[in-house]
């Protein structure tokens, strides 16, 4: 029976458990978290020298682990987040002056809201952990909604949850952390709506239309797609194959299209992060016309990039 857990664990109190039921095949699965929860199972069952596989395998929908080409669960997530956009670009242009704006998952990178973007193409603006952006001034935020609602009389918005916590007050060392070691976050949906509201009113002198929606977790719970069903199968096979192969420590998945065994420290010493160099940002960009988000230097009149980014 599967289950989930948010961090927390006691690895030796684990083992003990494995050693004393005589399993002698472990399959972990989940996020990068999770992997290094296995990383550390692993080292545990090695230092005592058992004769113990552990298999990783990589399941999140943020698909935020590193060296794979894809997490189980993202295209799934995905498609269930173009439904959100779709009902807030039908929210947004039924009224006047009207805005949908969705929070999707990813505290530390912004795949699902930046392939949601991609694949809906009704977005006129995406914020991504990745990116710094800033709200006032040229180039910023509220003069781009000013600008998309003079043009088009609506626009939608996704921002990943992990956006823009600069701006809240959240700092990256902070000590206040889930049970998995998690930053904890503010949500920055509702901060946004309360400023693009602030502003609108200020500016125009009338009220703004926001229609704020939030699926993370209606996204994170639906059934998997075929797309992921396959992929599931797939991991599942892999995985087996390693262990009764007499593999251990390792996580499975697909390097440029084909299945391999990865030691798990591997994918476990960063996170997968969208990179904003990339074509697939590039190409986010074209669809959207949204702002680079780069302000003019204080010294002179060429612009300059952010040091964050």
């Amino acid at each position: 029976m599967l289950g989930t857990s948010r961090g927390g664990h006691d690895t030796a109190k684990i083992v003990d458990s494995i050693q004393d039921r005589g399993i002698n095949q472990v399959y972990i699965i989940g996020g990068d978290g999770t992997q290094r929860g296995a990383a550390a199972i692993y080292e545990e069952i090695r230092k005592r020298g058992m004769k113990v596989a552990v298999v990783g395998i990589p399941k999140t929908i943020d698909n935020d682990i590193a060296v794979i080409d894809r997490s189980f669960g993202f295209t799934t997530a995905v498609e269930e987040a173009q439904r959100a956009i779709s009902a807030a670009h039908t929210e947004a242009e039924s009224t006047e002056n009207g805005i949908g704006l969705v929070k999707l998952m990813g505290r530390y990178s912004g795949y699902i809201a930046m392939y949601a973007t991609l694949a809906s193409r009704d977005v006129d603006l995406c914020l991504i952990p990745e990116v710094p952006f800033y709200l006032e001034g040229e180039g910023g935020i509220n003069e781009f909604v000013l600008k998309r609602l003079k043009e088009n009389g609506h626009m939608v918005i996704v921002v990943a949850e992990g956006a823009g916590q600069e701006l809240l007050g959240i700092e990256k060392n902070t000590s206040t952390r889930d049970a998995s070691g998690n930053q904890l976050l503010h949500d920055v949906g509702l901060w946004l709506s309360a400023k693009l509201k602030e502003h609108f009113c200020a500016t125009k002198g009338e009220g703004l239309n926001l229609k704020y929606i939030d699926p993370t977790y209606m996204i994170r719970a639906i059934p998997s797609n075929g797309s992921d069903n396959v992929y599931c199968t797939l991991l599942a096979q892999s995985g087996i194959h390693g262990a009764m192969a007499g593999y251990t420590g390792y996580t499975v998945g697909p390097i440029n299209g084909r299945h391999a065994y990865i030691p798990i420290w591997r994918v476990t010493e960063k996170q997968n992060q969208v990179n904003i160099a990339d074509r697939m940002w590039a190409r986010l960009l074209s669809s959207t016309h949204q702002p680079a988000f780069i302000k003019p230097h204080k010294d002179d009149n060429e612009p300059q990039q952010r040091a964050s980014d």
